[in-house]
């Protein structure tokens, strides 16, 4: 089934294709997951294409650099990674997608233990963000 989503601002846009209409979030328990609270459903890397705002889409990744954490650098609004425990799939922001409230659409999410995470030592495949470098913010807006 295909889907779309959007960062907050629009700026940003993608269309993801599932397997099927039920959508299976999880939530990760590593540092930056843990910060940016998001319910993650998952799409292999070529089932995720962004439709407008390519160039816009700012990138992330700390320590080993193993996950990519993709946003929009307007409203600040994360929308998918690269997940480290599958390099081959992205996890989407379940909120970003239209229609969906995770809140109410998922009331109750496992958690994956990435504190402790498997690939933390070891050779990885890793895909890079893009050159592009960020842009220089004047300061935080409501």
């Amino acid at each position: 089934m295909k889907r779309n989503g959007s960062c907050h601002c629009g700026a940003v846009q993608f269309t993801a294709k599932f397997p099927d209409e039920r959508l299976v979030p999880s939530r990760c328990n590593c540092s930056i997951c843990a910060m940016k609270g998001s319910a993650g459903v998952y799409v292999p890397l070529e089932a995720l294409e962004v439709t407008r705002g390519r160039d816009e889409l700012a990138c992330y990744s700390f320590n080993t650099g193993a996950a990519k954490h993709h946003f929009c650098p307007t409203c600040d609004i994360h929308l998918f990674h690269q997940a480290r425990s599958d390099p081959d799939k992205y996890a989407i922001n379940a909120a970003t997608l239209e229609g969906v409230h995770p809140y109410e659409s998922f009331p109750e999410v496992p958690v994956f233990d990435g504190r402790r995470h498997v690939n933390d030592y070891g050779e990885r495949r890793l895909a890079g963000c893009g050159s592009r470098p960020r842009r220089a913010r004047s300061g935080p807006t409501g």
